[in-house]
C-alpha cells in the first residue's frame, strides 16, 4: 500500500501537473471570463468564471486536500466567505458565536445579518459548558468559533464543541485563520466547516485579499457551491494564483513564525513593563494542553498588555522592524492596537469586559531574525 503524502509535500506541489499541453510546473492564470463550447451539448467543463475557473479550481482542490474536506471554496475575502456561509440560515435562526472575535466578523453579524433576523448569541467558546447552555435554545442552528480567538488567543476544545453541536443538530463552524490546516485541522476534530481569511497565513505575503471555506460533507458542500455561484463573491484567477503560490511555502513560513513567536512570548513574559502575555505556546496559557492534544502547533500570534497605556503611542511610533498595521500572517512582523484598529466596531464597554483594553497590543510575528525582533521591542519598552 502506498503511504499517504505529508501535507508539506502536497502543498509544495500544489497546482503542478495540470497543464499537460505544455508541462508547466506552475498552474497557468486563466484570465478569462468565458469559455467557448466545442459544440452544442458539449463543454470543456468550464462555462463562466464566476461558476468555475481552472486557476481557482486548482486552489479550491488544494484547500480541500489540506483540510481533508469534500470541497474547498475560494472567495474575494474572508468576510465574503462568511457572508456566503451565513446565507445557509433563515430569519429566526440563532448562532452561538465566540464573544471575543474579530471586529469585522462582529460587524457582519450585528449590522448585516441581525437586522435580517439571524441572531448571534455570544458565549465564551473556550468554555464548553457555556456553549452547551447556549445551544439549549431550540432556535440554535450553529456554533461559530474562533480558535485561537482574535486578539485574546483563547483556545476552544473543538472535539467537545463538535459533540455539543451534533447533539443539538447544529453545525460547528471554525475560523481557523490563525493556525491553518498545518497546525489545526478542525474537520478532523468534528467541525463541519473551516473558514479562513486566506489573506493571512495561507497567502502569506500581504499582497492579496482572499477568503476560503473547507466543507466536510458533500451534501453541505453542494449547498455552499450553489451559494458561491448565486452570490458571486468569488476569487479572481490572478488572486487565486497568488494564494496557491503562498500555500507552497506555508509549512516553512509557519514553522519559523512559531519559533519567533515562542521566543518573543518568553522574552515578553519576563519584561518588567509587561503585565500579561497571551500566547498558547506558553505552558501557563489555559489552552496550552488543549492544543497539545488537538493541534500540531501554537501559531505565530502573540498579544500582550503593557503596564501603562500611556506608553502605547510611543511604542507604535518608535518600532523600526515591526510595522504598525492591521492584518496578520505575512512574512513581515506587524504590531496592531486592537482597541482602535481591528475591534473599533465593538462598543468600548463590551471590549473592556472581554479584556480588549487600552493596554493590549497584538503581534503578528514574521520570519525575521528573532534577535532583531526582540531588540526592536526592547528599544520601545
Amino acid at each position: 500500500m502506498t503511504e499517504p503524502l505529508h501535507l508539506s509535500t502536497l502543498l509544495a506541489q500544489a497546482g503542478s501537473r495540470r497543464d499537460s499541453a505544455t508541462g508547466a510546473i506552475a498552474v497557468p492564470i486563466y484570465q478569462t471570463a468565458s469559455f467557448s463550447h466545442p459544440a452544442l451539448g458539449r463543454s470543456t467543463g468550464f462555462d463562466y468564471s464566476r461558476t468555475s475557473n481552472p486557476t481557482r479550481l486548482a486552489l479550491e482542490e488544494t484547500l480541500a486536500i489540506a483540510d481533508g474536506a469534500a470541497r474547498g471554496f475560494a472567495f474575494a475575502s474572508g468576510l465574503a466567505a462568511l457572508d456566503t456561509l451565513l446565507r445557509l440560515f433563515a430569519p429566526g435562526d440563532r448562532l452561538v458565536v465566540t464573544e471575543d472575535l474579530y471586529g469585522g466578523t462582529f460587524r457582519l453579524f450585528e449590522r448585516v445579518f441581525c437586522p435580517l433576523g439571524i441572531e448571534a448569541v455570544y458565549a465564551d467558546t473556550s468554555d464548553a459548558s457555556a456553549v452547551r447552555r447556549a445551544l439549549a435554545d431550540p432556535r440554535a442552528r450553529a456554533v461559530f468559533v474562533e480558535s485561537p480567538t482574535n486578539p485574546l488567543l483563547k483556545i476552544a476544545d473543538l472535539r467537545a464543541l463538535a459533540d455539543a453541536a451534533r447533539a443539538r443538530g447544529a453545525l460547528l463552524i471554525v475560523d481557523n485563520t490563525f493556525l491553518t490546516p498545518c497546525q489545526q485541522r478542525p474537520l478532523d476534530l468534528g467541525a463541519d466547516i473551516a473558514l479562513y481569511s486566506a489573506t493571512k497565513y495561507l497567502a502569506g505575503h500581504n499582497d492579496v485579499v482572499a477568503g476560503a471555506l473547507a466543507v466536510r460533507a458533500p451534501e453541505l458542500a453542494e449547498k455552499i457551491a450553489f451559494l458561491q455561484n448565486a452570490c458571486g463573491a468569488v476569487l479572481g484567477p490572478q488572486d487565486a494564483w497568488l494564494v496557491l503560490r503562498g500555500l507552497k511555502t506555508l509549512p516553512l513560513r509557519l514553522r519559523r513564525q512559531q519559533e519567533n513567536a515562542s521566543a518573543l512570548a518568553a522574552w515578553l513574559a519576563g519584561h518588567p513593563r509587561v503585565r500579561r502575555v497571551l500566547y498558547p505556546g506558553l505552558p501557563s496559557h489555559p489552552g496550552h494542553d488543549i492544543l497539545l492534544r488537538e493541534g500540531i502547533g501554537f501559531g505565530g500570534m502573540v498579544s500582550f498588555e503593557v503596564d501603562n497605556p500611556s506608553r502605547i503611542p510611543a511604542i507604535l511610533e518608535r518600532v523600526r522592524i515591526f510595522l504598525f498595521a492591521e492584518s496578520l500572517g505575512g512574512v513581515e512582523s506587524l504590531i496592531t492596537y486592537p482597541a482602535v484598529q481591528t475591534h473599533a466596531d465593538i462598543a468600548p464597554d463590551i471590549r473592556a469586559r472581554l479584556g480588549i483594553n487600552d493596554r493590549l497590543l497584538r503581534l503578528s510575528v514574521g520570519i525575521e531574525d528573532p534577535a532583531d525582533l526582540i531588540r526592536d521591542l526592547e528599544s520601545v519598552l
